[in-house]
């Protein structure tokens, strides 16, 4: 064969990328397109977080003799288009799990056979395991994480693809369209992390050498800051999550052990939205919940946005949020449980927000991790609540996290910065901080109301 294209989307990397090794063993020539979909929401941290990851992936490309084409489009159009302009005998893509990742890849093949061209769909790119790999008896998905997790971990993971030393030639009449720029965007968090596959490896190797050991024992420290800042490199494709897997497993001990299981949340996230990809935006789970909505509402959910509920370790995660595009993984589980059962307000609006925002947001853990605060998801404690007082003495018990984010209370020393609204007189005045939004056990009243009645409604 002469030619392949290799249509990227949430894999941008050299290293391990199975759809390129496979293109440039059956082609003289490959063609590395990356195609702006308009169908695909790119909000501007995620934007310029791929910025940047385009521009190392184009930068990796040329040092082996290739580079990135670059299309606007319908991925569709645009790909069956550059096969036509290069004459190209075959497309290669990693499978995704969304809804829209299953409808692209059914219209490119549909497409691509009409024209005699053929598309190959690789698994087990974008996840460690592929979403099928593992499948209980009598259904298509596991809906419980620890079954799961032992028939994953018992997996074999494919062997990994080694990046390309050279020898990736593309046509020189394939045109492209300039690279995105990550200084054109505009509206990013201010602390934004830098993106690329060559700051992927950086931090793997790090987290490898220096962070892993301690997981276990530190994971949920608020303003330890401990964990790997992986996620927006496993979201966007640069660094493989099988390598990942491989490489912590090589490192052994149980902090590498208690890491491999969060990857495996990850997959188990994918597999569940692939078999029910629906659940992106309807309850995994129907609890009838009645959730709050009016001014009152609409009034709290825009304290929560902005990071002034009056809940110091609730503040602090929002405001985290909001400068670093990036969240704690225990402020992620405290803040969506806070608006979906102590405030009462529909998951959705809590996903929706985050994807506005996360340099990570990932379809399918940011929705099924926000189903699984709101008990309409696979936990197996639906009504669960995590109070934020507690959560805060536990995970934050020096206050160093709220200190960091709200600086209103940075002379308030712990235990009593995360009470603040118990400090009176004189001591009280000193401190420009809300009072909260709602009483705790206000909100837990509106929860169990809200949950009894959607239950005897069923």
């Amino acid at each position: 064969m002469n030619v392949a294209v290799v249509l990227y989307t949430s894999d941008l990397r050299l290293h391990d990328h199975p759809p390129l090794r496979a293109a440039l063993s059956s082609s003289r020539q490959v063609v590395p397109l990356f195609v702006r979909d308009p169908g695909v929401p790119a909000p501007p941290n995620r934007l310029a977080f791929l910025a940047d990851c385009l521009a190392g992936l184009d930068a990796g490309l040329r040092s082996r003799g290739g580079r990135l084409v670059v299309r606007s489009g319908d991925a569709v159009t645009e790909t069956v288009a550059l096969v036509r302009e290069a004459d190209a005998d075959e497309v290669h893509i990693s499978g995704g799990v969304s809804a829209f990742a299953h409808a692209r890849e059914d219209r490119l093949r549909t497409a691509l056979e009409a024209e005699g061209r053929r598309l190959y769909v690789h698994d087990a790119v974008i996840t460690a395991v592929a979403p099928g790999a593992v499948l209980p008896a009598g259904s298509d998905h596991f809906a419980v994480f620890a079954p799961y997790h032992r028939r994953w971990a018992a997996q074999p993971l494919r062997a990994l693809a080694p990046a390309p030393r050279a020898g990736v030639r593309v046509p020189d009449d394939v045109r492209s369209e300039p690279l995105p720029e990550r200084a054109a965007v505009t509206g990013t968090s201010p602390g934004l992390a830098p993106g690329g596959e060559r700051e992927a490896r950086r931090l793997l190797a790090r987290w490898l050498r220096s962070g892993i050991s301690r997981y276990p024992e530190v994971h949920d420290d608020l303003a330890g800051d401990a964990t790997s800042r992986l996620s927006p490199h496993l979201h966007f494709g640069t660094l493989s999550a099988a390598e990942t897997v491989h490489r912590a497993r090589a490192a052994g001990g149980p902090g590498a052990e208690a890491f491999v299981r969060q990857l495996c949340w990850r997959d188990f996230h994918h597999q569940v939205l692939a078999a029910r990809p629906e659940a992106a935006a309807a309850d995994y789970r129907t609890r009838g919940d009645g959730w709050r909505t009016g001014p009152a509402a609409d009034e709290e959910i825009q304290a929560w946005k902005e990071g002034r509920t009056g809940y110091p370790v609730v503040d602090a995660a929002m405001r985290q949020l909001a400068h670093e595009g990036w969240m704690h993984n225990r402020g992620r589980l405290l803040t969506a449980s806070f608006l979906t059962k102590t405030l009462y307000v529909d998951w959705r609006l809590g996903a929706r927000h985050f994807m506005d925002l996360l340099v990570d947001g990932d379809l399918a853990n940011n929705q099924l991790n926000w189903q699984w605060a709101a008990g309409t998801g696979t936990d197996s404690r639906p009504n669960r609540v995590l109070n934020p007082v507690r959560q805060g003495l536990r995970y934050d018990p020096d206050g160093a996290y709220v200190h960091r984010w709200i600086p209103e209370l940075a002379a308030l020393p712990a235990p009593r910065v995360h009470e603040p609204w118990r400090l009176t007189g004189p001591e009280r005045a000193g401190y420009d901080y809300p009072d909260p939004v709602v009483e705790l056990a206000d909100g837990l009243d509106r929860f169990r109301r809200g949950r009894e009645a959607g239950s005897g409604a069923g």
